[in-house]
């Protein structure tokens, strides 16, 4: 099974955003890819789509088996947050939290983004943050919410981005719940040396798709000089395990 552990769905025409479920599936299956985690550009609440939890619920629903929630919250209506991601989880059936330190404005170490964090790790859902080279984003900045929340897996999508790959590796290696996912990052042979310094079941397949494309995405894991054993378990396998399917 190929489980791409980062896609977009979302409708928001006032900030050019309009990706539907069907398009989202259309690109998967052009990419040979059978499952997603799919959450939305823009973040509840407040951020400009209301109802983004229910657009996902419902693109799940009407693709079961090859769509998973994750769903986006701020940080800043800490209460409000914790109530949709419990109702998100244990109602509706996400499989993961998002947060997005630019679009809220929030340092992943701050208590009340850590608050997100530890509550999805009770519920068994990862944290998938955005990682990249934007202030906020950086590996370092998130390692605290990772040290503060030792039972709870964070995923740094996009691994550092351009810039910032070697320090996500280094801040893997010190804190053994961090997971790198492999989107918009263009180094194939740093997923070769991720898997050697932290291990292949910490290094997850991701495209940042539609927008990204998840064929091209996976031709970046396929050329990393992964074994076929190696390749399973990024493509798929400990994404599986992560969203707990089979």
């Amino acid at each position: 099974m190929i489980i791409d552990m980062h896609m977009h769905i979302d409708d928001v025409p006032s900030l050019g955003w309009e990706l539907s479920a069907e398009t989202c599936v259309r690109s998967m299956d052009e990419a040979g890819v059978d499952s997603a985690a799919v959450m939305t550009i823009v973040d509840l609440p407040g951020g400009g789509n209301p109802g983004a939890m229910e657009l996902i619920a419902q693109a799940c629903d009407d693709f079961p088996g090859r769509l998973y929630g994750f769903i986006r919250l701020s940080p800043r209506f800490l209460t409000e947050s914790l109530e949709l991601l419990e109702r998100a989880v244990t109602k509706l059936g996400f499989r993961g939290l998002k947060q997005h330190p630019v679009s809220t404005l929030t340092h992943p170490a701050h208590p009340d983004s850590i608050a997100l964090v530890r509550a999805a790790g009770e519920l068994g859902v990862p944290t998938l943050f955005h990682c990249g080279d934007e202030p906020l984003t950086t590996p370092l900045s998130i390692a605290p919410a990772a040290a503060a929340c030792p039972d709870a897996k964070i995923i740094l999508g996009h691994m550092g981005g351009y810039r910032h790959v070697d320090e996500a590796i280094d801040v893997a290696e010190r804190h053994p719940n961090i997971i790198l996912e492999t989107s918009a990052m263009p180094y194939p042979h740093k997923i070769r040396e991720a898997i050697d310094r932290v291990g292949v079941e910490r290094v997850i397949f991701g495209s940042d798709g539609p927008v990204c494309s998840p064929a091209l995405e996976r031709q970046k894991v396929v050329q990393a000089g992964l074994t076929d054993d190696e390749l399973a378990l990024v493509l798929g396998g400990t994404a599986a395990t992560l969203l707990g399917v089979s």
